[in-house]
């Protein structure tokens, strides 16, 4: 893995990370790449066959590539692919990923996991280095709500549930997903105090924290 030193004052760069397949021209992630400036897709290759090392070595060069801070946006099998750089990385906690959205992250490790990405398995079980935010379905056919709080849990990430969305793609029908842009704004929020420096640790969890509340009461902050 690449090595990184840290350059304050700019603002953050959001590369999503697609699953399986990629994301096509109506998925949310496209339609983010498309309607925000700040916002690339990390191009892993090998959508419909992916292997891991040759994601994670991908991964690596986009994030070493893009301008730091990094937000990672990640989907499916994507999610697993960050979580799988993470644990061969030696960036320090929140540089240069500052922050990352992980969206109904696939399920690698369950006996009938399609062999595409079955590679993947096991899912890395240590604390992710950097503040994060799970979010998961009530019925997503690729993972169960009790696993994908399972992996919040290992990852040391903020859990959210948003109903039954399917796998939260574009056959779900989010269009643009507006509730997950609101993640996004809270994630983005948790990765600086806009004023070009990195959060602490504890200021991040408090902020991930107080914004989460705050959409529970029907606030936004």
């Amino acid at each position: 893995m690449g090595s990184f030193a840290p350059f304050e004052g700019v603002q953050p760069t959001i590369l999503t990370v697609p699953g399986l397949g990629g994301s096509g021209p109506s998925h949310w992630q496209s339609l983010w790449e498309r309607e925000r400036h700040d916002t690339i897709r990390a191009e892993l290759g090998m959508w419909n066959t992916p292997h891991r090392n040759a994601w994670v070595t991908k991964l690596d060069q986009a994030i070493s590539t893009a301008q730091a801070p990094v937000i990672l946006v990640a989907h499916s099998l994507g999610c697993i692919a960050v979580a799988w750089w993470a644990s061969l990385s030696p960036q320090p906690y929140g540089w240069p990923v500052a922050v990352a959205l992980l969206v109904a992250p696939a399920d690698v490790d369950r006996a009938d996991a399609p062999p595409e990405i079955a590679g993947f398995a096991p899912a890395p079980r240590g604390a992710l280095p950097f503040p994060s935010i799970v979010v998961s379905s009530t019925d997503d056919p690729w993972i169960t709500s009790q696993r994908a709080h399972s992996l919040a849990a290992e990852w040391g990430s903020h859990f959210e549930e948003v109903g039954a969305l399917g796998h939260i793609n574009a056959a779900s029908g989010v269009g643009a997903w507006h509730e997950g842009q609101d993640f996004l704004e809270r994630v983005i929020a948790a990765s600086g105090d806009g004023r070009g420096h990195q959060r602490t640790p504890g200021d991040a969890r408090r902020v991930l924290a107080t914004r989460a509340e705050a959409m529970r009461r029907g606030v936004r902050s």
